[in-house]
């Protein structure tokens, strides 16, 4: 677990944990603990929030730091995960062909507007949320709950090599059925602090939304592609970070 937790901090943050060895077990220990990694992420996006509160500054341009941080601490791998996925998938050519596309080094015009799209609307709805600072917190744990359901077993890599053969099929179901309830676990007990019941039951249906958003684009994903990539598994990651801030942005009753 230590080795799993050393490689997750590597390929999910700029944090130079290092780790010793690569091999099935840790990548399996890493894809579990990638929601906890995540606070990394959402803890510094937090912390710019809370700053830029007491500064007395505007939510908006708060809340673009935030997300600008995020970027920064994950050096945009997740980003740049996405748009490869949107410019591989848009083309509509076929496995092959679109798996090469996704390789090239550019960026073509889904990727540009796949990713001006997502974070226009991560920045308006952490903006939006009641609390954004524990918002951002919940919707980076739920975004990278993607990773061990999208390298459960049974889900193939669409390369023999790579990241993607590394993780692919690594997480037994029941393993990422743990994850997600210790998450869920987690997220209502923060929205409740932040926001009584209505916070727990937003904070709740966050991480749902933030699931379910991803199951969707990993079963078209793999329809199309045949299996699991890197750049698939860092776009799960971001479309299920946003679909939780979409939900997190809505005002719960009461508020």
């Amino acid at each position: 677990m230590i080795a799993g937790l050393r490689l997750a901090v590597t390929l999910l943050t700029v944090v130079p944990a290092g780790t010793e060895r690569i091999d099935r077990g840790t990548a399996r220990a890493a894809m579990l603990l990638a929601p906890a990694v995540g606070l990394i992420a959402g803890g510094a996006a937090a912390l710019v929030l809370l700053a830029g509160g007491l500064l007395g500054m505007p939510g908006l341009p708060a809340a673009a730091l935030a997300v600008a941080v995020m970027a920064a601490v994950t050096r945009a791998l997740h980003l740049d995960g996405l748009a490869d996925l949107a410019d591989g998938l848009g083309s509509g050519r076929p496995a092959g062909e679109a798996l090469t596309i996704m390789k090239r080094s550019d960026i073509g015009p889904f990727g540009v507007v796949t990713l001006l799209l997502t974070l226009l609307i991560q920045v308006a709805a952490l903006a939006a949320a009641p609390d954004p600072a524990v918002a951002v917190l919940i919707a980076a744990a739920a975004g990278r709950l993607a990773l061990p359901w999208a390298c459960r077993t049974g889900v193939p890599s669409a390369r023999p090599g790579g990241l993607g053969a590394t993780v692919a099929g690594t997480v037994p179901a029941r393993a990422a059925a743990a994850v997600t309830a210790a998450v869920v676990v987690a997220a209502t007990a923060a929205g409740a602090a932040a926001g009584g019941l209505g916070g727990a039951v937003h904070a709740v249906a966050a991480v749902a939304a933030a699931t379910a958003a991803a199951l969707l684009l990993l079963r078209h994903a793999v329809r199309r592609l045949g299996g699991v990539t890197g750049d698939v598994l860092g776009a799960l990651v971001e479309v299920a970070t946003t679909a939780a801030l979409i939900v997190l942005a809505a005002v719960p009753p009461g508020r």
